[in-house]
């Protein structure tokens, strides 16, 4: 399958000076490409350059085969739709006025909408769930709903490729996950090409077909999710230097609490995970184990505990995890363990409570 939209040596910016280089982005029908990266990166610029709101510096941007600059603006509209972080204030028009706003690239030069245009109009509405909203006045719905019915008016257009610039600002989650959802069957049901930027990784590592990583004056990665989000590269492309960036759940974790462990904890299975956090918000630093090296436990213990002790997956925790978790153990004042079930796997897991309740050490 042949790009859809691309970009050929692209260079962005402002007064003449290039803020990005290079840029070479290929995106087919079908696709969702995201832009990442920090704050100030460029990815807004990169945006406007490709829609044509902000005139490129060098290079060119194609469009089903065409320079876009030797297109004029009626035949850009009917391929390309814009939904950019802009806030419109409309007076008085309700949402169906405001869908219906995608479909003058079709009018003439009136700009009359005809019943058909009318169809599509309530076609696109349907599409993100907004017939319940169409008679409604714009400026007296919410920001989710709003979102919802400017990418109606988007898809009025009936457009080959969507660019979004951060469609999920200002949302809460109900309709960050909503808008995506829309948007993803979109992309299937029409065969959209979707271009977009995104602040938050764990949303842009699960939509993503492609994830162009802006940073330091370029498109420094473009690859597949499970190349681009990986602990170390994460961290690097935001210039993290504290915490931890988990790939496996796709979310951020705060930096361990300092000093020797003063709680052991027994989990395993998902148990752990919310006893670490806790501990981790209290300052309280602690050890973890015996974690299967599979064990959804295990990412979470690594990134905030002060020592974990693991077994190899699928093998039962062999005699000298026991021993250096019972030693580690020892040495702690309290322990914890959200465990309720033992198996074969951490049938050892089991004896290390009964050592702590022997002791006097559980909680």
């Amino acid at each position: 399958m042949a790009d859809y939209l691309y970009t050929e040596n692209l260079a962005v910016g402002y007064n003449g000076q290039p803020l990005i280089e290079n840029i070479c982005l290929h995106l087919r029908r079908g696709e969702i490409m995201t832009l990442i990266g920090p704050n100030g990166s460029g990815k807004s610029t990169i945006l406007r350059s490709v829609i044509r709101q902000l005139a490129p510096i060098r290079g060119a941007v194609y469009l089903d085969g065409r320079p876009m600059d030797r297109m004029s603006a009626l035949d850009v509209a009917r391929r390309l739709s814009v939904l950019m972080t802009d806030r419109i204030h409309p007076e008085l028009m309700t949402c169906r006025d405001v869908a219906a706003t995608g479909r003058y690239p079709y009018t003439g030069k009136l700009g009359l909408l005809t019943a058909a245009d009318w169809e599509k109009v309530d076609e696109a509405l349907a599409l993100v769930h907004g017939e319940d909203l169409a008679d409604r006045d714009f400026s007296q719905i919410s920001d989710g709903q709003r979102q919802r019915i400017l990418l109606a008016r988007a898809l009025c257009q009936e457009p080959e490729v969507l660019v979004l610039d951060e469609p999920t600002s200002f949302l809460d989650i109900r309709y960050k996950l909503e808008l995506l959802s829309i948007l993803k069957d979109m992309v299937r049901r029409r065969d959209l090409a979707v271009l977009m930027s995104l602040h938050e990784l764990d949303l842009a590592q699960k939509v993503s077909d492609c994830v162009a990583c802006v940073h330091n004056h370029a498109v420094e990665r473009c690859g597949a999710p499970e190349e681009i989000f990986t602990a170390g590269y994460i961290l690097e492309l935001y210039d993290a230097v504290r915490g931890s960036y988990n790939p496996d759940f796709g979310c951020l974790e705060l930096e361990p609490p300092a000093g020797i462990p003063q709680v052991f904890v027994i989990g395993g299975g998902g148990s752990g995970i919310p006893v670490y956090r806790r501990l981790q918000r209290q300052g309280v630093p602690f050890a973890a184990g015996v974690l299967h090296e599979n064990d959804l436990d295990y990412p979470v213990a690594k990134s905030l505990a002060a020592a974990v002790i693991s077994e190899t997956a699928f093998n039962p925790i062999a005699d000298e995890g026991f021993r250096l978790a019972a030693e580690r153990m020892a040495s702690c004042a309290r322990v914890l363990c959200p465990l309720s079930t033992f198996g074969p796997m951490n049938e050892k897991n089991r004896l290390l409570r009964e050592m702590a309740e022997e002791a006097g050490k559980l909680l």
